[in-house]
């Protein structure tokens, strides 16, 4: 966890937290108990935690007060939770989302034909 402040220029030292272990696409990964997922991944140095589903163009942490549904993973086999608003704990595993097939045709291209 090499992108976490430990020692804040105003809040001085950081109190230390027990920490979590939890699993983010195939990958072990360490978090604190009581933080947000989100939190744990930026922590661990991951920024794109899903792509888009039609595009692939990735997406992360937007607004990470839950209102955007940018940061949607899949948690413990549900799917569309938002990795801002969900507490990181101990064995969860986390599944980043991939671009899914889509029938729809972006009538842009073509000039509309």
């Amino acid at each position: 966890m090499t992108e976490r402040i430990m020692n804040h220029p105003v809040l001085g030292v950081l109190p230390s937290k027990d920490k979590v272990s939890f699993i983010f696409d195939d990958q072990e990964y360490e978090g604190y108990k009581g933080e947000s997922l989100a939190a744990a991944l930026l922590a661990n140095g991951i920024r794109t935690l899903r792509v888009h589903e039609e595009t692939g163009q990735p997406r992360g942490i937007y607004c990470n007060i839950g209102h955007c549904f940018e940061c949607r993973v899949n948690v413990n086999g549900l799917e569309g939770e938002r990795a801002c608003i969900t507490p990181v704990s101990d064995g969860i595993v986390v599944k980043s989302g991939k671009t899914l097939p889509t029938s729809v045709r972006d009538w842009r291209k073509n000039n509309g034909k």
